[in-house]
């Protein structure tokens, strides 16, 4: 509709007040107790969406109203000019009042109309973020809890089969263990027993034979014993080495007892006698001196026949003689000593008869060696064990703090002569 020339429009501002009640902003319900918080955030949500909404339709009737006026103050300009601005101005000052408001620029209106809406966005965004935490947070645990229940009643399933197996393992190991250390006992015992027999025996030495007797204190019980026994003899052949200091006399290097004889065979050299040798207590003197602290390596041999007996010291045949206990056989089955003259068999020794000193290498023959062996036995240059009484470690026995040690090599013990 045109309107008639000559007319103008009066452009009155409106209070914020007056302007804010064309738009109100509906009621937010209150949020009942008995709700619960995710119903309350979801009410809230849906009733900042329909303000949201609201505010738009309004933004856009404002907007319709905004380009409606500034068309109609266009042609208020554009008719009366400059001067009709002035007019429009004093009108609009004068018609009303305006309580000192000055009308409002369009461009900060809707500036601020879209920082209002990015508000609501916000807000909005904001609420749905934590109506989502809210829900989630109220959903999952009862899942979560769940699920950690399975969860763990598999790990406890695999814990208890893990225990099983280990409580096996356990039971296999000690049984497993038992039986080791039972065949660990059994062996050690064995091994034992091996080094019990091998200090008696050959193997506590460099070879069986490399050892000597060793009789420091004159005493009637440190001696040494022969394991074996003689047969009957009609001849025979003792030799060993021995080394002696002791004064008056060396004693009693070795000495035979039988029952019924206590004197079966013997030698020995007593207080400021020379050495003798008696069989079947019968006497003999011999040419041998052996009491400067000297290895030396005696040989004395015997025959029933006629009694005859020879005397070697070192090799060499020093004397000789007969008619000593002639026609009478060795009697078998009696005890031999080392370092104590018996006067019962096995027994009833004489600390003033035992010999002091270090004795090695003592053999038994049941012939006459040949002088030729007995050179070659004392020069280290042949080896003859005994074939009735050989010297071997196992076959010796200590007592009454007697003891065994290695010996000098023959050819030490020779350089000692």
């Amino acid at each position: 509709q045109e309107n008639p020339p000559g007319s103008r429009f009066v452009c009155t501002s409106l209070p914020l007040e007056a302007a804010g009640a064309g738009c109100p902003l509906p009621p937010v319900p209150m949020q009942g107790g008995a709700l619960p918080p995710e119903e309350e955030l979801k009410a809230t949500v849906l009733q900042l969406r329909e303000t949201v909404l609201q505010q738009k339709e309004t933004i856009g009737t404002q907007r319709e109203a905004i380009r409606e006026l500034t068309g109609k103050l266009s042609r208020c300009e554009g008719a009366d000019g400059k001067s009709a601005t002035g007019t429009w101005k004093k009108e609009l000052v004068k018609g009303k009042d305006t309580m000192g408001d000055l009308p409002r620029d369009p461009a900060q209106v809707i500036e601020q109309l879209s920082r209002t809406i990015q508000t609501l966005k916000d807000r909005l965004e904001s609420l749905e973020h934590q109506l989502r935490a809210n829900v989630s947070y109220a959903a999952l645990p009862s899942d979560l809890r769940e699920m950690l229940q399975r969860r763990l009643g598999d790990l406890e399933r695999q814990l208890l089969s893990k225990v099983a197996e280990l409580e096996d393992e356990k039971s296999l190991l000690h049984n497993e263990t038992s039986a080791h250390r039972q065949k660990t006992e059994t062996a050690l015992n064995a091994l034992l027993e091996r080094v019990s027999e091998l200090e008696k025996g050959n193997s506590a030495f460099k070879s069986p034979d490399e050892f000597k007797v060793s009789l420091p204190l004159r005493t009637n019980y440190l001696y040494g014993k022969i394991k074996k026994t003689l047969p009957e003899l009609y001849a025979f052949t003792v030799c060993l080495w021995l080394r002696s200091s002791a004064s008056p006399g060396i004693g009693t290097p070795f000495s035979y007892a039988v029952p019924g004889q206590a004197n079966e065979i013997v030698l020995i050299e007593w207080g400021n006698n020379p050495i003798e040798l008696l069989i079947n207590d019968k006497v003999a003197q011999l040419p041998l001196f052996v009491s400067d602290g000297k290895w030396h390596h005696i040989c004395i041999t015997w025959t029933t026949r006629d009694g005859m007996w020879e005397a070697f010291q070192d090799g060499e045949k020093l004397g000789t003689g007969e008619n000593l206990a002639p026609w009478h056989p060795i009697k078998p089955g009696g005890v031999l000593i080392l370092g104590q003259e018996q006067d019962t068999v096995g027994g009833r020794f004489d600390a003033t008869q035992a010999f002091v000193g270090e004795m090695s290498q003592f053999n038994i023959w049941d012939r006459v060696l040949k002088a030729e062996d007995i050179m070659n036995i004392a020069n280290c240059s042949t080896n003859m064990p005994g074939n009735i009484i050989p010297w071997v470690d196992n076959n010796v026995d200590v007592f009454g703090g007697a003891t065994k040690w290695p010996v000098e090599t023959c050819e030490e013990r020779l350089l000692d002569l």
